[in-house]
């Protein structure tokens, strides 16, 4: 069975280049679809295979899909637009005010 690569770890699934391109989008789903779970229950082991198998397959749709449309909101210079700079910037979210602890 070839399904070691050469440092000894297990590779489950097709190579990503025999992929056609409704498959690789479909696996591309699928892995994203997961990595919440596997970054907070699984394994080191799953989480290095996770790792290996999404780089390789967002590796094979970068190479398909060189000239991909990119939204400019994606974009350091866009992200810049729409965040408030300056001291009086509020964060938000689980460090924002209120997210101290157990006083609030």
């Amino acid at each position: 069975m070839d399904e070691h690569d050469e440092r000894g770890t297990t590779m489950t699934g097709v190579e990503p280049g025999r992929l056609d391109d409704q498959q690789l989008m479909k696996e591309l789903e699928t892995i994203h679809r997961t990595r919440h779970d596997t970054l907070l229950y699984g394994s080191n082991d799953a989480l290095r295979a996770h790792n290996e198998r999404m780089a390789q397959l967002e590796g094979e749709y970068l190479r398909r899909n060189p000239r991909r449309s990119v939204s400019p909101s994606r974009t350091r210079e866009g992200a810049r637009e729409r965040t408030p700079s300056g001291p009086d910037r509020t964060p938000v979210g689980k460090w924002g005010p209120g997210a101290g602890g157990a006083g609030g």
